[in-house]
């Protein structure tokens, strides 16, 4: 079992909670700025949790259905399935490397997930939450076609912002209307497209506002991050409008309606399904057809939403009342989205290049010091900045001598001064040495509490300040030089050293899980650090230990002039 597998421990009991992360569009490779936004808070999120024994799924897939997707494909002069396979197994390999445990990841191009898709079309259908009316369209007439969303691109007409899709502006975060863009041109041919009717389905939006405000304003949800809980308020506030969730295009989930072969439900009221139809399928592979239930149906079950800030109004709106339209199953719990990540001051963009592309990462760096980097970064109120600059000073300063050199060092002054097995410790310990190990026993609690609260910044910093408190107690007790004067001193320094350092393997173990489990092994330590438990796990005396190697490698400071040379710096 490699540390990327997602198992929760065999006795695992607690509360189930559904880790649900954004989708990505299958058009391109995945980028530092989609791992800092979603899929490394959901892994610490759920790695935490499962060591804490409760029952965690955590769950994502393709986007095959985007637009995006069609547009590549088109660029490429291939088919839409061609490319979303060939992204599809790159996200695969991607999440593998970096050991993100999604217990599945899935894709919207799957016969369970287009089934679970059309049978909440009809739910809604018959609910009376989803109409049929003609809609005016953007129609491009050199091509011959209507223009999706994501076809379009023109001036914001909140912010001026030229480059704005049909669908939304990346500047400032609007949802938009095709119609509303100032100047549209069309992707295709580059040509300004004329208004053409045609009949699609409207999701009722409208009929959701009161439902949807009262929801928000609930008291379990004053605590969620302020970005998000004021841009949900300032929609609701402003007014709903009623969407068109269907598509003149013959790429996505079939409509299942006769008349209807020509058009095809968008991607928008698609995708956000994925999460009930990934469950649904996790369901089924595990041999328990209902399973799904227990974190969709049980009020006493968490749901928290993984995604960038751009998908905020999907997750707290659209997605909420669509749930309220199905009933009887669990709006969001929290929807803690990341936002920006700019690289050297640019933002982070799949089509806009500048990025670190992570498949790219992989082939010359571990995993971990990028975990490391992006996590002390993490965007969690504001836009953040990731530089090479920062990315090494991190892993020689943080990783390398102050975490890694602690486990190293105290390792091997054991191996060579004790026969290589931990030293036994006095009856009593002194002040200095209980006051260590109750702080690492307290940080379990401060810093669990950061994780479980989706604040990954504040939890790696306390962590890596009680690496430094360990740091001070070794050097201020000098074990290297106690025991060739008082070895029971030095014994003690040190069994308490190794205990620390076992703590905060497994503290540390939800953001550095390759790392950490190799230290857990070097402790003399069996199975997995997460099968362990949210607690430290002592070090017996008399404990073979392994003859330990480096954690972490120093990088020479080329190293940045080099990264930013690929980044077109």
């Amino acid at each position: 079992m490699s540390p990327n597998t997602s198992v929760s421990p065999p006795n695992a009991s607690g509360q189930a909670i559904l880790v649900a992360v954004g989708w990505p569009y299958a058009n391109n490779h995945l980028h530092a700025g989609h791992l800092a936004g979603a899929y490394l808070p959901a892994d610490i999120f759920a790695r935490y949790q499962r060591m804490r024994g409760n029952r965690v799924l955590m769950v994502s897939g393709s986007d095959s259905h985007g637009t995006p997707v069609t547009v590549r494909a088109e660029q490429e002069g291939t088919t839409p399935e061609d490319v979303f396979q060939r992204y599809h197994q790159s996200f695969l390999d991607t999440f593998k490397g970096f050991g993100i445990s999604f217990d599945l990841f899935t894709s919207t191009d799957t016969a369970n997930h287009i089934e679970v898709t059309q049978q909440l079309f009809l739910q809604m259908l018959e609910q009376g939450d989803l109409y049929e009316a003609d809609q005016e369209l953007l129609f491009d007439s050199i091509a011959g076609r209507f223009l999706p969303d994501r076809y379009v691109e023109g001036i914001c007409p909140k912010c001026s912002f030229d480059g704005a899709r049909g669908d939304q502006c990346d500047n400032c975060g609007s949802t938009l209307d095709a119609l509303d863009l100032i100047n549209p041109r069309s992707k295709l041919s580059d040509a300004t497209p004329e208004r053409r009717k045609s009949r699609h389905f409207f999701l009722r939006l409208t009929a959701f506002t009161e439902r949807l405000m009262k929801w928000i304003e609930q008291p379990e949800h004053r605590d969620w991050r302020p970005h998000v809980r004021n841009f949900t308020l300032g929609m609701l506030r402003e007014g709903l409008i009623d969407r068109s969730i269907t598509r003149d295009i013959t790429w996505g989930v079939p409509i299942p309606l006769e008349g209807y072969e020509s058009k095809r439900i968008y991607v928008w009221f698609e995708a956000v399904i994925g999460y009930l139809s990934a469950t649904k399928e996790w369901a089924a592979t595990s041999g328990n057809p209902d399973g799904w239930k227990a974190w969709w149906t049980d009020p006493a079950a968490r749901t928290v939403y993984f995604i960038g800030k751009d998908n905020v109004p999907f997750h707290t709106v659209i997605w909420p009342a669509m749930l309220m339209s199905a009933g009887g199953l669990n709006l969001p719990s929290d929807v803690p989205a990341n936002q920006y990540v700019t690289m050297s001051g640019s933002k982070a963009s799949k089509s806009r290049g500048g990025v670190v592309w992570l498949p790219d990462y992989l082939e010359r760096y571990d995993p971990d010091p990028f975990r490391y980097a992006l996590t002390a970064s993490m965007p969690e109120t504001n836009d953040t900045d990731f530089t090479w600059a920062d990315y090494v000073r991190r892993n020689n300063d943080e990783l390398v001598a102050r975490w890694g050199n602690l486990v190293n060092r105290v390792l091997t002054i054991t191996r060579r001064n004790f026969d290589g097995r931990v030293p036994r410790a006095p009856s009593t310990l002194s002040p200095e040495s209980q006051a260590l190990l109750d702080r690492v026993d307290g940080a379990f609690d401060t810093v669990g509490g950061d994780y479980d609260r989706v604040q990954m910044r504040r939890a790696l910093a306390g962590a890596i300040e009680v690496a430094g408190a360990a740091n001070q107690y070794l050097d201020a007790r000098a074990p290297w030089q106690a025991v060739k004067t008082d070895r029971d001193h030095a014994a003690e320094t040190l069994y308490v050293a190794i205990n620390a350092i076992s703590g905060l393997i497994t503290i540390l173990n939800p953001v550095l899980p390759f790392t950490t489990q190799k230290a857990w092994e070097y402790l003399g330590h069996e199975g997995k650090v997460g099968i362990a438990g949210w607690r430290r796990t002592p070090v017996l005396a008399g404990t073979v230990l392994p003859e330990p190697g480096p954690l972490y490698r120093k990088l020479d400071d080329s190293v940045v002039a080099e990264e930013e040379a690929r980044l077109g710096l």
